[in-house]
């Protein structure tokens, strides 16, 4: 276990899978929370908030489509006033829409594009006043399709690969304030996202992993509190595969 008492993190598309288990992480070592996600995801969020109070931590929800600047700007705003600071910003939320290019609409591009890329960049620049005069930590949440690429993901990989280079080329704009930034891949987690795989396709995904399984959301979340720790002192501009092996 780490020790984050009296800090302050947040955890964008933390309804459910992996944000949520961030969320539980750090309530396990005592971080105060701020909970995002979309207003769809509010009853999740409800329920959430219910679960970290009886862990006694104190955290609070709040609903904001990422990739709208003006809905981050305010919920960065209402964050200040509620908690004072921040500490550590997790950039977890995400979304798909599978479909090889020749099929895929504008629309479908447009979207993956807006919450997976455009949503760290909003998030992360209108936090970086609140991490700053903390020394703040960043998490990004990639995807090791970021890096090797997956048939019929080019919107999702192009935005995975996205957050990459962004996590990288942050790291030398703000390890002068003593700011770490550092990404996570992962591979095939168990969350809803894998709810419309075909059978035979996770089989074959499970041939290629070295583990011969898929991730836990709790594995991801234990790799984010590492990053979020002093235990990971010098590490930035780092991409972590946790991925189980896996070979594309």
């Amino acid at each position: 276990m780490y020790n984050f008492q009296d800090k302050v993190v947040l955890i964008t598309g933390a309804a459910g899978g992996i944000g949520r288990a961030i969320a539980k992480k750090f309530a396990l070592d005592k971080a105060k929370l701020a909970l995002n996600d979309i207003a769809l995801a509010e009853e999740g969020l409800k329920n959430l908030v219910e679960e970290l109070k009886k862990m006694g931590c104190q955290s609070k929800y709040f609903l904001s489509d990422i990739s709208k600047y003006e809905e981050v700007e305010k919920m960065m705003e209402l964050i200040k006033k509620e908690f004072g600071k921040l500490d550590v910003l997790v950039n977890n939320a995400g979304n798909i829409a599978d479909r090889t290019l020749a099929k895929m609409t504008k629309e479908e591009w447009q979207k993956v594009i807006d919450v997976n890329l455009t949503g760290v960049f909003n998030c992360t620049k209108l936090a970086l006043p609140l991490l700053i005069p903390n020394q703040g930590k960043i998490i990004s949440i990639s995807s090791i399709v970021g890096e090797r690429g997956n048939f019929g993901q080019t919107n999702y990989a192009a935005a995975k690969a996205g957050i990459i280079g962004f996590t990288k080329s942050l790291s030398k704009e703000l390890g002068r304030f003593g700011v770490r930034v550092n990404a996570i891949c992962p591979g095939l987690i168990e969350t809803r996202m894998m709810d419309g795989m075909p059978e035979q396709v996770k089989e074959m995904v499970k041939r290629l992993t070295s583990l011969g399984r898929f991730g836990k959301p709790e594995e991801i979340a234990n790799v984010v509190a590492f990053l979020a720790s002093d235990e990971s002192s010098f590490v930035t501009g780092t991409i972590i595969e946790a991925t189980g092996g896996l070979a594309l």
